[in-house]
């Protein structure tokens, strides 16, 4: 049916008209008819995906909405009155996934409150679908023989994720990605017959920590530190909050920190260390003063994994990687992946200092190591000799 432009602006507003007076069936024919002239827009068919609603016309209504969403695939109202649909139909795992979709293209928007109101009903819309599906896994594996006690640890994960308990939390490095590495937040350290060996230098390890504090913390440097042409954003820049002594950083020795520290750098010897020039190892006391907190980052490449034996642990610490939130405990080594989402914090009354490390990731070959050595000691062509 073709009708005029001034036919079609007629009744759209014929159609606003008859919605606001309460006759919605009305209203859903006079936007149906603009809509099949083929030259609606997304405020029309939504328009009609109200009317539809509010005359209980749920096909009507999601055929509307779908047409809506080929034209802007992040409407934010469109994809909430979508998972509606879904959610009347018990699709509650479409509905769930609509919900957190509207919620991510939500995020940072400034919203009308009546979209701001919606925004939170698709919030609780979505953590109740999450739970109940959750609730339906956990009986049907119960039923199958596969209780919470019985399962191993990755298919919870695996678990967890699927009923939206969890988030999935990828490697991201932000300099050099080496495939086909699993994605792992926290590794089991029994699998490293090197570290019962560092663990057991703790106390040596602390008593050289505790001798260098005496000292005073000028040796200490901040941790995120200001870079001639190279500008950083970060709330830590060039603060002692978080700050570090260096036995080692990005290749380069310092002999005197490891000169006040022999049983320190001789204890890290055990483990795999990266030895690359002007990339790798870094070892150094990790200091965090009371009431900081390490933004949520990830690392520059996910070849190495990084180690923390905790030394100084004051209560209100904690270390998140991924989904999981550990606290240090003084003595017991931590390896994690740092390409993944982490971040720190103490909300103590004293300093926090644990001694950080990285080694190569486990699961690459000597060759693959070899490999990536020599990538990563190739300088870089747009930086001078002198540094400048």
């Amino acid at each position: 049916m073709q009708i005029s432009n001034q036919e079609a602006e007629r009744r759209v507003r014929e159609g606003v008209e008859a919605f606001r007076a309460g006759r919605p069936a009305e209203a859903r024919d006079l936007f149906r008819a603009v809509t099949e002239t083929g030259r609606a827009n997304a405020q029309v068919w939504m328009l009609l995906a109200a009317a539809c609603r509010a005359a209980g016309d749920g096909p009507g209504e999601e055929a509307a909405l779908d047409r809506l969403l080929e034209i802007e695939p992040q409407a934010v109202r469109a994809l909430i009155m979508k998972a509606d649909c879904r959610a009347r139909e018990e699709d509650v795992r479409t509905a769930a996934r609509l919900y957190r979709l509207a919620l991510r293209f939500a995020e940072g928007q400034a919203l009308p409150p009546d979209l701001a109101a919606e925004v939170r009903r698709a919030e609780a819309a979505a953590d109740t679908l999450d739970k109940g599906y959750g609730h339906h896994l956990e009986a049907s594996l119960a039923a199958q023989g596969f209780p919470p006690e019985a399962r191993s640890r990755r298919f919870q994960h695996s678990l967890d994720i699927s009923a939206g308990r969890k988030e999935i939390f990828p490697q991201q490095p932000t300099v050099y990605f080496f495939p086909e590495l699993p994605h792992i937040q926290y590794f089991d350290t029994a699998e490293f017959p090197w570290a019962p060996a560092i663990e057991a230098e703790t106390g040596a390890i602390r008593a050289e920590l505790e001798a260098v504090l005496g000292e005073g913390l000028d040796d200490f440097l901040p941790y995120i530190r200001s870079e001639a042409n190279q500008p950083r954003d970060h709330p830590l820049l060039d603060r002692k909050d978080w700050s570090a002594l260096f036995l080692a950083e990005n290749g380069t020795l310092f002999d005197a920190a490891i000169a006040r520290c022999p049983r320190t750098w001789a204890a890290v010897q055990a483990a795999p260390l990266p030895f690359i020039p002007g990339s790798s190892p870094t070892v150094m006391f990790s200091l965090l003063r009371p009431g900081t907190r390490i933004p949520a980052h990830t690392g520059t490449h996910n070849t190495r994994l990084v180690c923390h034996l905790p030394l100084i642990v004051p209560a209100g610490c904690g270390f998140r990687v991924g989904n999981e939130v550990r606290e240090w405990q003084v003595g017991k080594l931590m390896v994690f992946d740092d390409t993944i989402e982490h971040e720190a914090w103490n909300e103590g009354s004293e300093d926090r200092v644990v001694l950080i490390f990285d080694i190569w990731r486990p699961e690459l070959s000597e060759t693959e190591r070899r490999e990536v050595a020599a990538l990563f000691s190739i300088p870089d062509p747009s930086r001078r000799p002198d540094g400048a």
